[in-house]
């Protein structure tokens, strides 16, 4: 029988407080609730998404420990996807086995998806009209912003010394002036971090060598010493198993595609270009956007550059992965195409949505299922984590790179040769204000930038 958890408004223990027992085991049930309401706050991007799942399972809740938390977070980091969404699933597959992990990513994505369906309808419908135009004038500046203080956030936790600095340096600049792809890069950092490991360990020893108990929130459900689950542990039969389902849910649609649409059908295209953008780019959605980017606006012509940035504010102001992005590229991409004709156009829209959120997502699973029974081996092997404490600060130094990107498009939006915005770039400097000064919220942030862009355009 599955004791009752504790009680998620009990504060966490401050350091001094009598030890807190450590907690009863968590029942499917109220595990599946807990993602269900994740799902509809999790704002803030990959940044807020893991602070806050820091907040309520680490602190108050306590059912994994800081140590085992970063653990996977480093894992996830250096998996090809959104690391927020693979972190709720790793957690919810260690808790309650395979439809643990399933619940908790899929909850993870799906009320992002419906809002966005919804505001990407609202957008292409009626995006011109002055109000609309207005307020995106205003969120677009606090995009680049927002950005920025993602990249500072990671870091802060991220790069603990001069070399980790270095490695975030050096990263901006191999994707910033010297063009390389992230695959790349994230394969010289985690070399950089498999030969620093050997040869000075101090610095690539990312993870905390004390549990929750020792960071004064009291011993955790999964604490460092608890026994890895018999589910968590590696069976090369069970990875074949997963390997094989994988396999077959993403053949059979495709195949589905290939023959309603062609294989040079935009439904068809799609599908394949996400799934190479779930597989072949590293670093969360920061990192995806610039190769989404190229893509969907340059190669494909599915929507254009100011309509990308334009998707990229609506999801930084909808619960989710920031990537969930993707969802309003297809959903652009189907309607202005007229896929499924002129009379379809929101069906259209709404199809193509689900098609690349399906297949963005999909891998993210597998490599979860998949390979977290190796990173429950590896959790005490710097050989591992050295590595990926390398790719977590190159990850850094890409997500800079990518404000330098937005900052770019807002402010020079004619490009370099036409005229500088000074309206957004006085919009993007309250709005960094407004974050790293006073702490504000994101959608706090996107909503008064929202406002102030609508006064700009009405009054000119």
């Amino acid at each position: 029988m599955t004791a009752r958890a504790p009680d998620a408004s009990v504060p966490a223990a401050e350091p001094g407080d009598k030890p807190l027992q450590r907690p009863q085991p968590v029942s499917f049930r109220q595990a599946l609730w807990f993602w269900l309401k994740l799902g509809f706050v999790s704002f803030g991007g990959p940044a807020g998404q893991i602070a806050i799942m820091h907040t309520e399972l680490v602190e108050r809740r306590r059912w994994i420990s800081e140590r085992r938390f970063l653990h996977a977070l480093n894992y996830c980091m250096l998996l090809p996807g959104p690391e927020a969404q693979q972190l709720a699933t790793y957690i919810g597959w260690l808790l309650h086995r395979t439809r643990g992990g399933i619940v908790a990513g899929g909850l993870f994505v799906l009320p992002s998806l419906f809002v966005l369906i919804a505001l990407s309808w609202i957008y292409i419908a009626w995006g011109d009209i002055p109000v609309i135009a207005g307020l995106f004038y205003g969120i677009k500046p606090a995009v680049t912003a927002i950005v920025l203080h993602a990249a500072h956030r990671i870091g802060s936790r991220a790069l603990k010394n001069a070399v980790l600095w270095s490695i975030a340096g050096a990263a901006f600049v191999a994707i910033f002036a010297l063009k390389l792809p992230f695959p790349l890069i994230v394969a010289i950092a985690a070399l950089v971090g498999w030969a620093g490991g050997r040869r000075w360990p101090g610095y690539f020893d990312g993870g905390s060598r004390h549990g929750a108990g020792a960071q004064g929130y009291g011993p955790a459900l999964i604490d460092d010493d608890t026994p890895t689950p018999e589910h968590a542990r590696f069976r090369w039969n069970r990875l074949a198993w997963i390997v094989g389902i994988g396999a077959v849910l993403w053949a059979a649609p495709m195949a589905a595609l290939t023959a309603l649409y062609g294989w040079q059908g935009a439904y068809t295209q799609m599908g394949w270009f996400f799934t190479k953008a779930a597989y072949l780019t590293f670093g969360g959605a920061y990192a995806v956007l610039p190769y989404i980017y190229q893509g969907a606006v340059d190669h494909y012509a599915w929507l254009t550059p100011v309509q990308m940035i334009d998707g990229l504010a609506l999801g930084e102001t909808t619960p989710g992965p920031l990537i969930m992005v993707v969802a309003f590229v297809g959903f652009i991409g189907g309607y202005s195409h007229g896929l499924l004709g002129p009379d379809a156009l929101f069906l259209a829209g709404a199809l193509a949505a689900c098609i690349v959120t399906w297949f963005t997502f999909l891998p993210s699973f597998l490599f979860i299922l998949a390979g977290g029974p190796l990173v429950e081996a590896t959790k005490e092997d710097l050989k591992f984590t050295a590595p990926l404490t390398a790719v977590t600060a190159a990850v850094v130094g890409v997500i800079l790179n990518l404000a330098v990107f937005f900052g770019y498009h807002v402010m020079w939006p004619q490009g370099l040769a036409g005229a500088f915005d000074w309206g957004s770039a006085l919009i993007a400097v309250g709005a960094a204000v407004g974050l790293f000064r006073f702490k504000r919220g994101v959608i706090q942030v996107i909503a008064a930038c929202a406002v102030v862009g609508l006064a700009v355009k009405l009054a000119l």
